[in-house]
């Protein structure tokens, strides 16, 4: 926008906020402004832009105001897939406004939209919750979906994967084909390879969707196949979230360009540290890595050296690569596949730091002393030889048994270190917000094999403290040089949200105080550590507190419980990184030089360039989190459904975390997935509901279901389209069939 329509927003805004304010349009606020032309000074552009913005609001006679003047909120729709949803002020402190499903108007999850709020006291729905209707959409999600082709007697449609979007869209008429045909060769549909036939999973482009009393209708634009067929389930998801499949040419071309070793003479003035004992340590099927560490005792402290792939020195600013990097902000990390930030010529060659060959680096090395202290710390470009390529399981298996060799001693040694700094971490306020996560195995079909539990052990928390230490040391150093640079920030939460997380927790049987004061949260957190109520309470937790984000600004971060924090450790995943190291690598040593010339002979970005690339990876790392999640949810629900298939469902343990009226909600603590046991599957008895206690008690029996509950299962429906898992409590004599067939089919 240019420095006059900026002014012309700046006294749009002052007009409209002045004391003896009134709705005006356009006309008015161009007489207002003392302009003969709305046309020619832009005002229909800025208006537009403000709406958008949700810093303005049109109301009816196209007139506009501020939006709290006419008890207007803008902001972004979350729909619940019941239909209701939430809308999220786009203004800090504000509170979310609860959307009953008929006052959505034709929204869609995730559209952002202007709602006026109820005059009315809260319904009661939602306790103490204000309640809105929405209005206006000021900016759709998404113009396309992804979905199943179904057909009824008159015509076709597209059921959409996300549960969240609740309306079924149209796509077309039948003719007069054949009853029994499948095909969908009547539809008015751009040219395919193949006609989409009932069953397929296709991309829909949407129309516009005016009225909320039918359906949206839309145009199918992609044919991706048959919902069943391998990789169609991923290929989905990727449509769904715009991911990108191909790198362009030129990016291709500059990374062929690249080559796979490191020539000797790109040493230069670079520190050699390939005599270190440096090693990485990175999950099972990990092909990229992108950080090493090494540790050393130094008189009564240590010396920790953390050295990340120097990324910089092969993709330089405003390059094809570089751009195409930005574009995608992050890579992607699906069950059978990953999408890289950067080509696998570099991601798993050039800067990946594989053991045994020259790779070059960005190094820091940090000072402790016996308390865990950061008494110094220094960064230099480097060049170095990793030692060894752990997985955290031999990691682990290291940690865990006594040193017999060097790498056994270093790793103990590093262990040393990363405990003390852990606990320093902790006793400083951080939250132990970490989450168990389970690994989906898939076959070559792309079909899931089996579910892993990861645990959160020594192995990996040595990392995490490690990379956590650099990244604050790196911070700290950009911070005082007023290197402008991106952050990674964690804002202070609501009090409000965390008053209702704490109603939330109550209604488990904890005693809990303030949680705005960060010592009650982390008591709390200790409190339900182990427990079968853990996930559920933390999810709740997560939900109260703000999302971390990128920014130019070193807001701190709430979580961790530091002033000072951004990420440097992955630039092979994350282009935030790749910024970070541009700027240290500005004043660092040995970054003049060939192997450093884009780290330094390059244009360095403002402070408006940083705030535009930070938004735009906050975006696409969000994205990236959802189509993860979303990847990980539809592979486990298509594994129980294969155990369905089976007729030989395995049996899992699980823990009650919540009992309504209708049956027991139950979490399977090792596939982490949480389903219904349904009081109707209760058949031993007839079980009452006892809110009081949150119990199912049986009338006969007075056998008793309560929160906590641990419980064997199998699994019995599985419900695809609404993402859910119907469970079934396994009895004595099914237990002892499932025996008898183990045995049988051992021998």
């Amino acid at each position: 926008m240019t420095s006059n329509g900026r002014k012309i927003q700046e006294q749009i805004l002052a007009l409209l906020g002045s004391a003896n304010y009134r709705p005006l349009n356009k006309s008015e606020l161009a007489k207002a402004l003392g302009r003969k032309s709305g046309v020619r000074m832009g005002l229909s552009q800025v208006l537009r832009d403000l709406e958008r913005a949700g810093e303005i609001a049109r109301i009816r006679k196209n007139r506009y105001v501020l939006p709290p003047a006419a008890d207007l909120i803008a902001g972004k729709l979350h729909i619940h897939q019941a239909g209701y949803g939430f809308l999220i002020s786009e203004k800090p402190g504000e509170l979310d406004i609860f959307i009953a499903a008929e006052n959505t108007g034709t929204a869609m999850h995730g559209d952002r939209v202007v709602a006026r709020i109820s005059p009315d006291e809260p319904s009661g729905r939602i306790k103490g919750r204000r309640e809105g209707r929405v209005i206006r959409i000021l900016e759709r999600a998404h113009d396309t979906i992804v979905g199943t082709l179904q057909r009824s007697r008159n015509f076709y449609y597209v059921v959409p994967d996300d549960p969240r979007i609740v309306h079924d869209v149209y796509v077309g008429q039948v003719s007069n084909s054949p009853q029994g045909e499948s095909a969908v060769a009547d539809l008015p549909l751009a040219a395919f390879k193949i006609a989409p036939q009932v069953g397929d999973k296709v991309v829909v482009r949407l129309e516009a969707w005016e009225s909320r009393h039918v359906n949206p209708e839309g145009e199918i634009i992609e044919v991706l196949g048959p919902a069943s067929a391998p990789g169609i389930d991923m290929l989905s998801i990727i449509r769904k979230y715009h991911l990108p499949t191909e790198f362009p040419r030129d990016v291709l071309d500059q990374a062929k360009g690249i080559p796979e070793t490191v020539d000797a003479r790109q040493f230069e003035r670079r520190e050699d540290l390939r005599g270190e004992f440096i090693v990485t340590i990175d999950p099972d099927d990990a092909r990229d890595f992108d950080d090493a560490i090494h540790v050393e005792k130094i008189g009564s402290g240590w010396r920790l050296g953390v050295h990340i792939a120097d990324v910089a020195a092969y993709v330089e600013p405003d390059s094809p690569l570089d751009r195409e990097a930005r574009r995608r902000g992050n890579s992607v990390y699906l069950p059978d596949r990953v999408i890289p930030m950067l080509p696998e010529r570099l991601s798993n060659g050039v800067c990946s730091l594989n053991p045994g060959v020259d790779r070059l680096a960005h190094s820091a090395f940090i000072h402790f002393d016996k308390h865990g202290n950061v008494k110094s710390a220094r960064f230099a470009r480097s060049v170095i030889r990793s030692a060894h390529r752990l997985t955290y399981k031999q990691a682990y298996a290291i940690l865990t048994a006594a040193p017999g060799d060097q790498l056994g001693e270093r790793l103990h040694l590093a262990w040393e270190l990363a405990a003390l700094l852990r606990q320093r971490r902790f006793e400083h306020g951080a939250l132990d917000l970490d989450f168990p996560e389970v690994k989906v195995w898939v076959d070559k079909d792309g079909h899931p094999a089996k579910l892993e539990r990861v645990e959160n052990d020594k192995s990996h928390q040595l990392v995490e403290e490690f990379m956590l230490a650099a990244n604050e040391a790196v911070a700290r150093e950009l911070k005082k040089r007023a290197v402008p640079t991106i952050y990674r920030i964690h804002e202070n939460p609501d009090p409000e949200k965390l008053a209702e997380f704490r109603e939330f927790v109550l209604g488990f049987n904890y005693s809990v105080g303030d949680v705005t004061h960060r010592a009650e949260l982390q008591r709390l957190l200790a409190a339900i550590r182990g427990k079968p109520e853990e996930q559920a309470l933390k999810v709740g937790l997560l939900k109260s507190l703000k999302r971390a984000r990128y920014s130019p600004q070193p807001l701190g971060h709430y979580g961790l419980a530091k002033a000072n924090y951004l990420h440097f450790t992955s630039p092979i995943r994350r282009y935030a990184d790749l910024v970070v190291h541009r700027a240290l690598g500005r004043d660092t040593a040995g970054t003049r030089g060939r192997s450093a010339r884009s780290a330094g002979a390059h244009r360095h970005p403002d402070m408006a360039e940083i705030a535009s690339i930070a938004e735009h990876i906050s975006v696409t790392e969000r994205t990236a989190a959802d189509a993860e999640v979303d990847a990980v949810q539809m592979k486990k629900l298509e594994f129980f459904q294969r155990q369905l298939d089976a007729h030989n469902p395995q049996i899992f343990r699980a823990s009650i975390v919540d009992v309504r009226n209708y049956g027991l909600m139950v979490e399977l603590p090792d596939a982490l997935i949480t389903g219904l046991i349904h009081v109707s599957s209760l058949t031993d008895d007839f079980y009452l509901f006892e809110p009081a206690r949150r119990q199912l008690i049986g009338r006969r029996s007075r056998k008793r279901f309560s929160v906590g509950g641990e419980l064997s299962v199998f699994v019995a429906r599985v419900d695809l389209f609404k993402r859910q898992v119907d469970f079934a409590i396994v009895t004595a004599s099914q237990a002892l069939t499932r025996k008898r067939y183990s045995k049988e089919r051992k021998s």
